[in-house]
């Protein structure tokens, strides 16, 4: 079992910066792939960011691209979420997620793919 905790959600005006960090007990993150999602209220929990297990390989959903940086230390068992230039559109429940990887090259953009869930950290953006 993978137990996983959110940190570092908060308030912020828009055009500032945050960052979350995910960190994991219970088991190493070698071999876990790791994504970051959200959810707004009355909307469906979306997919943000994923990275790869050694931390090579990422992906944005296309409204973050160039604003937020998905990162991990495997040796703290901590992922993070730099999320920079941050907009009103960004406020949600962010959650972090991991599943085991096929291989080392793959990264996992369905949220049904995961097996472990954090609680979630609250992000505001106010304008």
């Amino acid at each position: 079992q993978v137990q996983l905790v959110e940190t570092g959600g908060g308030l912020v005006q828009a055009g500032g910066s945050l960052r979350l960090s995910c960190a994991a007990s219970g088991r190493t993150l070698r071999r876990y792939a790791m994504g970051w999602f959200r959810q707004a209220p009355g909307k469906e929990r979306e997919f943000v960011a994923t990275i790869n297990w050694p931390g090579g390989s990422t992906d944005y959903v296309d409204s973050v691209k160039g604003r937020f940086t998905i990162s991990r230390d495997n040796a703290k068992n901590t992922v993070y979420l730099q999320m920079n230039s941050l907009k009103p559109e960004d406020t949600a429940i962010y959650y972090c997620a991991a599943r085991e990887s096929f291989g080392s090259t793959y990264y996992y953009t369905n949220q049904y793919e995961y097996a472990y869930w954090g609680q979630g950290t609250q992000v505001t953006v106010s304008s």
